[in-house]
């Protein structure tokens, strides 16, 4: 599993460097803190931001995940990360042994 952390990790690392680099881009720039037209345009706000979000709320998942393995109360969670790893599938790197 530790090796499925550190590949997610690279995938939400590079999604969220796209959207900062302006390949996701947005215009206007939507009001949200650390955006300003230099990083947006191309795509609807909405998108771009709701890329930050998820990439946000994944990061989050696999932190709890990780605290949840640190202190031994994993429980029945061991599905958790290959579902956040699905959508990137198509990437280079992905082991078909983490499809759920």
């Amino acid at each position: 599993m530790d090796n499925l952390v550190q590949w997610l990790t690279i995938q939400l690392d590079e999604d969220e460097n796209d959207v900062r680099r302006g390949y996701l881009r947005a215009e206007p720039a939507p009001d949200y803190e650390g955006w300003d037209k230099a990083t947006t345009a191309g795509l609807p706000p909405i998108v771009a931001a709701r890329v930050l979000r998820e990439t946000d709320a994944k990061r989050r998942i696999m932190e709890r995940y990780a605290w949840l393995r640190e202190h031994g109360d994993t429980g029945d969670i061991a599905w958790v990360l290959p579902l956040l790893a699905l959508p990137y599938a198509g990437r280079p790197g992905y082991r078909e042994e983490w499809r759920p």
